[in-house]
C-alpha cells in the first residue's frame, strides 16, 4: 500500500472507532444534561474555532452557549467556564472535584517535568508534601520578612537602570526591565545571587528562555487533542521543550552542586530558601530531594517571572494610554510617600489608589488567561449539568475579568471602579481570580503581592514617563501574543524623565 492508502485506512479505522465510542457514549448518556456547545466537525471537533487567540475566541463562544460550555478539541472533551458564579463553583465549593487532577499538556512531559511539577502532581500525599515545603521555605511569611530589604535594593537597582537611560535620553523596554528586577528578586530569595546583570540590558537569553517555555507550553498541540500522536511529537513541540527545559535544569544543577560545594568548605551560612531545602532532603529525604528541587525551580522561574513582569508591563502600558489616571497615582505617591522618594513593602497598604491600578491591570491582563488546565476523573454535576469523566476543564479568567453583567464598561480601563469594592485577588473573589482559587491556588500569591505594587509604583514616584518616537498615546499598541502567560505582542518601550 502506497502512503496514501494507508493513511487514509487510519482516518477510516479512527472514524470507526470514534464512531461506535460515540454510540456507547449515547447510551450510557440517556437523562444525563451535557453544557451547550458549538456542533463538532468530524475528527477535528471544534479546534477550527480556537483561532490565534483562544481566550477571546471561547469568550466570544461563551456569549452564545453560556458560562458552561462544551467543546470537543480532536478527541479531547473539553468544558470551559466562562463566569465568576460558576468558577466559584467549581473552585470553592466542589474545589476536589475539579482540583485533584490536571491534564497535562503533552509540552510539560519533556524531562518528565509533569511527574515532579507541584502545579502538575495529583492532589495527594507527594502534592501535599511539596506544597507544604514550598509554602514553608519559600513563602511564608517569616520568610519573606527576612529578604525584605534584599528586595528594596533590587527594586532601587531598577530605578538606577532607569536614571541612566534617562541621563542619555533613551527608552527603557519596560518588559525586559521587569523581568530583570523580578529574575534577581527570585533568584536571591532562593539562591543569594542575581542571575542577570542589573544595569545592563542583560538576562535576554534567560527570559527568551523563560518566554519560549511559556510559547510552547501555550500553543496549540495536535498531540494534545489526538493522545495517539504524543509518541510522535508531530509539531516537535516537545522536543523543543525538551531543549529549554535542559538549559534552566543544568542551570539549577549548577546552582545546587555549587551551594553543596560551599556547605561542605565553610557549612551552613546561608539563610535562603535552597540552603533551606538542602536541610528538608538531608532530614527527609522521602519529601524532597535533589531532582523535585530542580523542577521546582523550573516552576518558579517560569511561572513567578514572566507573569509579574507581564503585569508591569500592561499596568505601564495602560497608564501610558491613560495619562490622566498616570497623574492621579503620582499624585498619590507624592503626597503619600514624597515625590522621588523610595517605597517600602508597608507603604502600599496607605496607597489605595496604586492597589485599585494593578486589580485593574489583573481584570484587563490576567497573566494567565486559562489558569493552569484541570481534568475531572468521574462525572462531575456542576449547576445541573454533567461534566463527562476525563474532560479537560479552562477556566477563562479573561472573560471572567470582561462579564457585562459584572463590570461596568469592561473594555475601559478604570481603576477607580475598585474604590468602593471590597474586593480582593487572594481567591476569595472570583470576579477576580489572576492567581486562580482554591487548593490549587498560587503559591507563588505572598511575593507577588509584595512586590509588584512596589515595583510599579517606584517607576511612577521616580520618573515622568513618555513614549518612544513620540506616539500619541490613543496609539498605543494593545495587541495580545497568546501563550500560557499573554504579553504585548509589541513591546512597551517608554522614556524616563525625572520628576
Amino acid at each position: 500500500m502506497d502512503f496514501q492508502s494507508i493513511v487514509l485506512a487510519v482516518l477510516f479505522a479512527w472514524t470507526l472507532v470514534q464512531g461506535l465510542s460515540l454510540l456507547a457514549k449515547r447510551s450510557k448518556s440517556v437523562g444525563k444534561r451535557f453544557p451547550p456547545g458549538p456542533v463538532p466537525l468530524p475528527v477535528i471537533g471544534n479546534l477550527h474555532l480556537l483561532g490565534e487567540q483562544p481566550h477571546q475566541s471561547l469568550a466570544r463562544l461563551a456569549q452564545k452557549y453560556g458560562p458552561v460550555m462544551n467543546l470537543k478539541l480532536g478527541m479531547i472533551n473539553t468544558v470551559v467556564i466562562s463566569s465568576s458564579a460558576m468558577a466559584k463553583e467549581a473552585l470553592q465549593k466542589q474545589d476536589l472535584a475539579f482540583s485533584t487532577h490536571r491534564s497535562i499538556p503533552d509540552a510539560l512531559r519533556a524531562n518528565n517535568h509533569s511527574q515532579f511539577s507541584v502545579p502538575f502532581l495529583p492532589v495527594a500525599s507527594k502534592w501535599r508534601a511539596l506544597r507544604k515545603i514550598m509554602n514553608s521555605n519559600i513563602f511564608s511569611g517569616s520568610r519573606l520578612e527576612t529578604k525584605q530589604r534584599l528586595r528594596a535594593k533590587k527594586i532601587q537597582e531598577l530605578i538606577i537602570y532607569c536614571q541612566k537611560r534617562s541621563e542619555v535620553g533613551e527608552a527603557v523596554d519596560m518588559g525586559r526591565a521587569a523581568f530583570r528586577t523580578t529574575l534577581n528578586l527570585l533568584s536571591n530569595t532562593i539562591f543569594s545571587k542575581d542571575l542577570t546583570d542589573p544595569y545592563l540590558d542583560s538576562g535576554k537569553e534567560f527570559k527568551d528562555l523563560v518566554w519560549n517555555m511559556m510559547v510552547e507550553a501555550g500553543k496549540p498541540n495536535l498531540a494534545d487533542y489526538f493522545p495517539f500522536l504524543e509518541k510522535f511529537d508531530p509539531q516537535g513541540i516537545r522536543r523543543r521543550m525538551t531543549c529549554h527545559f535542559t538549559k534552566a535544569l543544568d542551570l539549577f544543577q549548577d546552582l545546587i552542586d555549587e551551594r553543596l560545594e560551599e556547605r561542605k568548605m565553610n557549612g551552613n551560612k546561608n539563610d535562603d530558601a535552597l540552603d533551606s531545602l538542602l536541610n528538608v532532603s538531608q532530614e527527609r529525604p522521602e519529601e524532597i530531594d535533589r531532582t523535585h528541587m530542580q523542577h521546582m525551580f523550573l516552576d518558579l522561574f517560569a511561572a513567578g517571572t514572566d507573569t509579574s513582569s507581564s503585569t508591569i508591563e500592561w499596568a505601564m502600558t495602560e497608564l501610558l494610554k491613560n495619562p490622566e489616571t498616570m497623574a492621579k497615582a503620582q499624585a498619590e505617591l507624592a503626597d503619600v510617600i514624597g515625590k522621588g522618594k523610595p517605597i517600602q513593602e508597608a507603604d502600599v497598604t496607605r496607597l489605595p489608589y496604586l492597589q485599585c491600578i494593578l486589580k485593574e491591570t489583573f481584570r484587563m491582563h490576567p497573566p494567565v488567561p486559562f489558569l493552569l488546565p484541570r481534568k475531572v476523573e468521574h462525572d462531575v454535576n456542576l449547576c445541573g449539568y454533567t461534566i463527562p469523566k476525563g474532560s479537560q476543564i479552562l477556566v477563562n479568567v479573561w472573560a471572567i475579568g470582561r462579564e457585562p453583567n459584572i463590570w461596568e464598561k469592561p473594555l475601559v480601563f478604570k481603576p477607580e471602579r475598585f474604590q468602593n469594592l471590597e474586593m480582593d485577588i487572594r481567591g476569595q473573589d472570583f470576579e477576580l481570580i489572576p492567581f486562580g482559587g482554591g487548593r490549587r491556588i498560587c503559591p507563588g500569591l505572598p511575593l507577588a503581592t509584595k512586590t509588584v505594587p512596589v515595583i510599579l509604583g517606584s517607576l511612577l514616584n521616580s520618573f515622568q514617563w513618555k513614549l518612544e518616537g513620540n506616539i500619541a498615546p490613543k496609539d498605543l499598541d494593545m495587541n495580545e501574543k497568546f501563550g500560557i502567560t499573554i504579553a504585548k505582542d509589541c513591546p512597551l518601550k517608554a522614556i524616563p524623565i525625572p520628576i
